[in-house]
């Protein structure tokens, strides 16, 4: 027999078994002790680890913008408009570590207390109406997500569609698309300029009812979908269609990085995070945090934040002297404004922070076909006019 500690054969190769009994030798050449140390397998899995928001080298004007619709969704969302390479995506993914959180519905069915507020008990189904009467919350904490929507994503994808794994068993029953997945979240949609029409077309819809119906074959269901919208598009792609584009509140035009020290620390920052992305976001932790604690303060105080009347008849007379049409010029220059104040602890909006904010929600609203179209129309109607006076 070999001496304890001398090399055997094992398939032709020698394995050094350094064993004090013949029960370790059968358990080294059988191969557990070697499958106990093998690695486990990489199944291509890729763990989300965004560049931290904070991070970002300028561009205070669209880290603004973002900020302030986490604070107020009631903006109306943000359009990024820029070249490619500017930041826009990384801007939006990395305000993952940013998000608030938000009061969602426990139900099956989506109750929720301001249902029993606005339309009493039987606005709510029976077992919540129980949780209701005996004092239990009808509703769950959960934190803001970011949904984004694929470029290649399908209209069912997106309104949702048969649920093919009940069809299996030949039952009909349907599936939550993205846009239902996006209530109470923000959605993102990178080139929005490149969408489908009738993807679109969908968005708008549930953008301006906050909620929507799909029907398949005998049976439907409605579904909520109230969202905070964030687009990016490259104006080189593209054109976008009046009528998304009105749906945006803030617009902000995002420019390459003029200062070559501040295009020199991008680099160093954006070199630091593909080294060691881990050891960059705890580098600016600290900040993170403190930048989520801020949030949260300033959604608590935005109901108390009052627009005075002087402030709101500025704003209007801003308003009309660039003819502006639509209505959500105001409607995005006053909450943005709010949600300004609020972000600086203050109760009362001035008229700074309409002046801080009137570019971003402002730009991109005027129409000059629309003002060419109504002023040959007003010439129409005065010949029309002279006619009957002659």
């Amino acid at each position: 027999m070999n001496d304890q500690n001398s090399p055997s054969s094992v398939d032709g190769e020698l394995v050094s078994t350094g064993v004090r009994s013949l029960r370790e030798l059968i358990e080294i050449v059988s191969g557990r002790s070697l499958k106990e140390q093998m690695p486990a397998e990489d199944f291509g899995l890729a763990e989300a680890l965004p560049f931290p928001f904070l991070a970002l080298v300028g561009q205070y004007e669209m880290k603004l913008a973002l900020l302030l619709t986490l604070i107020n969704p009631a903006i109306g969302g943000v359009l990024l408009i820029g070249p490619r390479g500017t930041g826009k995506t990384t801007a939006v993914r990395g305000l993952l570590d940013l998000l608030p959180p938000v009061e969602r519905s426990a139900c099956f069915y989506g109750c929720l207390p301001e249902d029993i507020e606005s339309g009493g008990i039987d606005a709510v189904c029976p077992d919540c109406a129980q949780k209701y009467a005996r004092g239990d919350s009808l509703t769950r904490t959960d934190r803001v997500k970011l949904i984004e929507l694929p470029l290649n994503a399908l209209l069912e994808d997106v309104v949702g569609g048969i649920d093919e794994r009940a069809a299996i068993h030949e039952r009909m029953r349907l599936k939550r698309g993205i846009l239902a997945h996006a209530d109470l979240n923000l959605l993102y949609v990178d080139e929005v300029n490149m969408l489908e029409r009738s993807i679109t077309d969908a968005i708008l819809d549930a953008a301006a009812s906050g909620r929507y119906t799909v029907r398949r074959a005998s049976i439907s269901a409605t579904y909520r979908s109230r969202f905070a919208l964030i687009g990016s598009m490259n104006p080189e792609e593209g054109d976008l269609r009046p009528q998304i584009m009105d749906r945006f509140g803030l617009r902000v035009v995002v420019e390459g990085l003029l200062d070559p020290a501040q295009r020199l620390e991008a680099y160093h920052r954006t070199h630091a995070y593909l080294t060691n992305p881990r050891q960059t976001i705890a580098a600016f932790s600290e900040v993170t945090q403190t930048a989520l604690d801020e949030i949260a303060a300033a959604k608590s105080l935005l109901p108390k934040v009052i627009l005075p009347d002087e402030v709101a008849q500025a704003g209007i007379r801003l308003v009309q002297s660039l003819k502006i049409d639509t209505l959500r010029a105001e409607v995005t220059l006053f909450e943005a404004a709010r949600a300004f104040a609020a972000a600086d602890g203050r109760t009362t909006v001035t008229l700074d922070d309409l002046q801080q904010i009137a570019p971003m929600a402002l730009r991109l609203r005027r129409s000059d076909f629309m003002s060419k179209f109504i002023e040959s129309l007003a010439r129409e109607d005065e010949a029309i006019r002279g006619q009957f006076n002659q």
